[in-house]
């Protein structure tokens, strides 16, 4: 009983180390103008709105200066459930290719 309590136990904080993720509260926050302009892998805070889903786990992003697409994987969410008109803030990394530039959202926050 003792082995199957500590192994429960185990498995359980295992998984919500899992969950868990630094974050940055002084992060400058950028523009999406400015993300366009970054390099690849460099590190990106945006606050805008999600204006829709394109496909798969792909979605349309925008603020004041213009759009972007952003990848945002179910466990990015962190359980917010968004519409269009909630504010968002997302942390991610720019990933560029030849052709576009994206965001790999590692963070949606709904910002107040």
């Amino acid at each position: 009983m003792k082995k199957f309590l500590v192994t429960g136990l185990s498995a359980l904080l295992i998984g919500t180390a899992a969950t868990a993720a630094f974050v940055d509260q002084n992060a400058k926050v950028s523009t999406v103008a400015e993300a366009l302009k970054m390099r690849d892998d460099s590190l990106v805070v945006l606050e805008g709105n999600i204006q829709k889903h394109l496909y798969k786990d792909k979605y349309l992003f925008a603020d004041h200066t213009g759009e972007i697409t952003v990848e945002i994987d179910a466990e990015d969410w962190m359980g917010h459930d968004v519409t269009p008109q909630d504010k968002v803030q997302i942390s991610g990394e720019i990933d560029k290719d030849w052709f576009s530039t994206e965001v790999d959202v590692d963070r949606v926050k709904i910002i107040k």
